[in-house]
């Protein structure tokens, strides 16, 4: 089946019946749901991630990715052949100057980056599309298996992928967790809805698995048949929260960045992000343990303008962690004792001191970020953050080190006193 047809074209109904629906809105809805994410590599993110995020590799900046998105969306709505994608590609490569990605200095090198760009946001989402068709449940009640149907008009045919051709199997066999197709680049298999009459009651094969060390010296174990980044259901996570996808990013990105990201998926992550945390932290205080960890923002990047200009020193990374110790730890009853801890309330606020502080100073003495805000009588909420900047990449976060309730006016002292200074 051609991947350059419209979505009109493209949507079989999950029975694979030959009838097509007349718009795939399932196919549709799945990609706009996504979040634009900067990526340096093409599996910066794997599997599941996909759901939720739309990258194109090497695209770090947010308004490149957003014109990029635009074009694949009317791809992918409209029905727009690979040739008028390509000419959208130039243009937005030429507006915003984008150079050096991969494939960009020859045209077989363009046409074939374009293609993957194409190809694979399409067969994905339209995959995803399927699967929700495939998991709905009054047709699971009707047709509760699912057929492999190799689609015999590629070029190069997989031999496994030809194997597994006509293969049924309940819709829950742990085999569609990892061999939903596509199973790889240029993959163009699909799954139908069956009635329990075609299942003979076969296992799936076992055609045994490969192992692939990406480039963090990880090494996955890959079922054989389904290529590196593949062995997942695409649409099948659509509804996984945001914010994790984001947080494993937050972690691996260069400062800028990762402040760049957090600042412009702000409006599309702040309910969300709240919400977890408030989820966290009533499991913190329910449950106590040892050792557990939240991200809660991003130091914003005219703070880290203000740090590199200023004090000649940048964050290596962006996010703003916390632990559970801080919270119900030793320094927790102290503050507790002398009267200025702050209330679960106002711990539950956390996500708003550090995203919408009213004002965020730095520490002379030890070089700390101090985020101030209201807190629930007259005093303010003020909050230190700790980070290294020769800390090494994936170390230590930056980490909230303390929190405690202190008077405005001791705080305007300190200021005076050139004990704290203004950032912003």
């Amino acid at each position: 089946m051609p991947l350059n047809l419209s979505p009109t074209q493209l949507a079989f109904n999950a029975r694979g019946d030959g009838k097509f629906n007349k718009n795939f809105t399932e196919q549709v809805n799945f990609f706009r749901q996504k979040l634009n994410l900067p990526t340096e590599h093409y599996d910066d993110i794997l599997k599941a991630a996909h759901d939720r995020a739309f990258v194109v590799a090497g695209a770090m900046k947010a308004d490149l990715l957003t014109d990029l998105r635009e074009a694949m969306d009317k791809s992918i709505a409209e029905g727009k052949s690979i040739q008028w994608f390509r000419k959208e590609f130039a243009g937005i490569v030429q507006k915003h100057g984008w150079e050096g990605w991969t494939g960009s200095d020859t045209k077989a090198g363009r046409d074939w980056r374009t293609r993957v760009i194409y190809r694979t946001n399409l067969s994905a989402s339209y995959a995803a599309g399927r699967y929700q068709q495939l998991t709905d449940p009054e047709l699971l009640q009707s047709r509760p298996y699912w057929k492999y149907v190799h689609n015999d008009t590629v070029r190069h045919p997989r031999r496994l992928h030809e194997s597994w051709s006509g293969m049924v199997l309940p819709h829950d066999d742990p085999f569609w967790q990892s061999h939903f197709p596509p199973n790889g680049w240029g993959c163009r298999c699909r799954i139908t809805a069956v009635p329990a009459s075609e299942y003979k009651g076969f296992p799936p094969p076992d055609d045994g698995s490969y192992e692939k060390t990406d480039r963090q010296g990880v090494t996955h174990v890959l079922p054989k048949g389904v290529d590196y980044g593949w062995d997942y259901a695409p649409g099948a996570n659509r509804t996984t929260p945001l914010k994790d996808i984001i947080d494993q990013k937050l972690i691996r990105f260069p400062a800028p960045i990762g402040a760049d990201m957090w600042q412009a998926l702000k409006p599309a992550i702040g309910l969300e992000t709240t919400l977890q945390w408030h989820t966290t932290l009533d499991k913190w205080l329910a449950t106590p343990q040892l050792g557990r960890t939240a991200i809660v923002g991003a130091i914003a990047p005219s703070v880290l303008t203000w740090l590199e200009s200023i004090k000649q020193v940048t964050p290596v990374t962006a996010e703003i962690a916390i632990r559970e110790g801080l919270i119900r730890g030793s320094k927790q009853a102290r503050h507790t004792a002398s009267g200025d801890a702050l209330t679960a309330m106002e711990w539950r606020k956390l996500p708003s001191v550090v995203g919408d502080p009213e004002q965020v100073l730095f520490d002379t003495r030890t070089g700390k970020l101090i985020y101030i805000y209201a807190s629930d009588d007259s005093r303010a909420i003020k909050m230190s953050v700790e980070f290294d900047p020769k800390k090494i990449k994936g170390g230590p976060l930056n980490m909230i080190v303390s929190g405690f309730k202190q008077p405005a006016v001791t705080i305007a002292e300190m200021i005076r006193g050139r004990l704290y200074e203004v950032v912003q």
